[in-house]
């Protein structure tokens, strides 16, 4: 059953949780390639982010034509910051409890990270300013743009911003933050940087971005010798 057969579904004909409609039309208008044709989509879920079921025509390099059906979960883009002190050589993660990893054999739940967030409807620039503050109490300075990635292309539809920004560890007190009416409990720690990547070699980071970003670091960016 498409959504267009269930009238009344939240998301879709009426406003969902945070007031959105119209997310079963999600990717009806894409031209963009000529190789693919959206014919339906199906909303599966809107709680907070959004589950959908696309059916599509898609023609292979043989010029063969074939439907398919892909699920894909959009939870927004976002933004991601290596906080670094090249004086000193340390880097500025965050430690915080996070369940999808829990439930996927981390032995705590407890990821070892660079700060990020979503951008909502600020730019990445913007969100990532304001993720870095709450998160770390760090109010961001100069700011460089890396790179953008999609991080899970098989499924999710996310694209993450990276930026790395230095900050001063020395004038840095405290050593926990996040924002409490928002269920965060974060502790700071940080790093001397062969320290951090010594904790990619024996599994003690095992975030994505943060390991792209502490790479980066050495091969072309603060660290790089």
């Amino acid at each position: 059953m498409t959504n267009a057969d269930a009238p009344g579904l939240p998301g879709a004909d009426i406003p969902d949780a945070r007031g959105r409609t119209g997310l079963h039309r999600t990717g009806l208008d894409l031209d963009r390639n000529p190789r693919v044709k959206v014919r339906d989509v199906e909303l599966l879920a809107s709680a907070w982010h959004v589950l959908r079921k696309t059916t599509l025509d898609y023609q292979d390099s043989d010029g063969e034509w074939a439907t398919q059906q892909r699920e894909t979960y959009d939870r927004g883009n976002g933004a991601t910051v290596l906080l670094y002190d090249a004086d000193r050589r340390t880097v500025l993660l965050t430690r915080q409890f996070r369940y999808p990893v829990y439930v996927n054999d981390h032995p705590d739940g407890m990821l070892l990270e660079t700060a990020a967030g979503l951008l909502d409807d600020d730019d990445p620039e913007t969100a990532i300013r304001r993720e870095a503050e709450e998160e770390t109490g760090v109010s961001l300075g100069e700011i460089d743009h890396v790179f953008n990635v999609y991080m899970s292309p098989g499924s999710v539809t996310e694209r993450l911003h990276f930026y790395a920004a230095a900050y001063d560890g020395g004038s840095r007190t405290g050593d926990r933050g996040g924002l409490a009416e928002e269920g965060e409990d974060i502790e700071l720690i940080e790093l001397d940087i062969d320290e951090a990547l010594r904790s990619i070699r024996d599994g003690a980071i095992q975030d994505a971005k943060t390991i792209m970003l502490l790479q980066w670091a050495v091969i072309d960016g603060p660290f790089a010798r």
